[in-house]
């Protein structure tokens, strides 16, 4: 591990400061995605931040019926308070799919949206990856690659290609809550719409997210939505328990008589960030909350679909696992019994 300094400044403008200054500075928080990738080699700091505590640690009711969740709010926090089991049920149950419980007792709000890519190839120095090394290549394509990119990914050309998926449970529920993260830069203050927050790889898969060198996450803020209160996330995995989605879907519709006047859908595991599923949700609204209608609305979404195809295994097996799992999620939101 590289040495590197550590300073603890009093305040999060202080904090801002010191990283905004210092282009090989990083924040530390739970330090549960951070800290393996000192260990790697990944990681190489000039200094870390401790933000811990300078950001909030409370979930607070906001004044149009909405929630603040502070940054430093543990996940398991989140997943046990009973306003978000009641009104954003789907954010519950994605932050107990995730992970296990230790880690869920370190893991903070704002580090959950900022952690990276699991993919293989990324945490192997020997390895090329134009996420960690811009211009080596992507030794997914040809690679081990099940946990990879159908949808928004970049195949070509190969100095800018990456297929990696982004890991956080959590986003893809707050994607399709239509969450507002906000954040503290040198510049002050800014709120960026969950959906936004995250990239597509394009080309510079080096870049996660839009935030610039220095901001600092503070705060998710939820917004009041009746619709939440029905919504649910669905999670397949290889393993029960401490396992990255093959494929996820958080999902809330609203159904009155025997038509779907209302849907949200997003999907994680399919893309390099979570992925609101619009044409999807498009195809849900006005029609019948049946299973074909449900299997009809995943293929829209699929439309545009590249899986990877490596001959150690690639991604076209998470084609019909999509529509299977957003078939599962819909279902039982719709009453829980199939409907030819």
């Amino acid at each position: 591990m590289k040495p590197f300094a550590y300073e603890r400044p009093d305040d999060a403008q202080g904090a801002v400061a010191t990283v905004s200054a210092d282009p090989d500075a990083a924040f530390l928080a739970g330090g549960t995605n951070l800290v393996d990738h000192l260990r790697l080699g990944l990681a190489t700091p000039s200094t870390l931040v401790d933000v811990t505590g300078l950001t909030s640690t409370e979930i607070t009711d906001a004044p149009d019926g909405g929630l603040s969740i502070g940054a430093g709010v543990r996940n398991a926090d989140l997943a046990a308070d009973e306003r978000v089991r009641a009104r954003y049920p789907v954010l519950a149950q994605a932050m107990l799919a995730g992970a296990s419980g230790q880690l869920r007792n370190m893991a903070t709000t704002g580090g959950n949206l900022l952690q990276r890519t699991r993919c293989a190839y990324f945490q192997d120095l020997t390895t090329p990856c134009n996420k960690r090394q811009p211009g080596s290549g992507c030794s997914a394509l040809e690679g081990w690659a099940r946990h990879h990119a159908v949808l928004g990914a970049t195949h070509e050309p190969a100095d800018v290609a990456c297929v990696a998926t982004h890991p956080s449970d959590m986003a893809v529920a707050l994607a399709v809550l239509d969450a507002q993260v906000r954040v503290l830069g040198a510049e002050g203050e800014r709120s960026i719409p969950l959906s936004t927050l995250h990239r597509l790889p394009g080309g510079e898969p080096s870049r996660d997210t839009v935030l610039a060198h220095g901001e600092l996450v503070t705060a998710v803020d939820l917004p009041p939505s009746p619709i939440a209160a029905r919504s649910t996330y669905y999670k397949v995995r290889d393993r029960a328990s401490f396992a990255f989605a093959l494929v996820s879907v958080a999902a809330a519709i609203e159904v009155v008589g025997d038509t779907i006047t209302d849907a949200r859908l997003a999907l994680g595991g399919v893309a390099h960030k979570p992925w609101r599923a619009t044409a999807a949700e498009e195809a849900l609204v006005g029609a019948p909350p049946t299973d074909d209608t449900f299997r009809a609305a995943a293929r829209a979404e699929l439309v545009d679909a590249r899986p990877v195809e490596s001959p150690r295994g690639g991604t076209a097996f998470k084609l019909p696992l999509v529509t299977a799992a957003v078939t599962a999620a819909l279902r039982g939101l719709a009453g829980g019994e199939e409907h030819a």
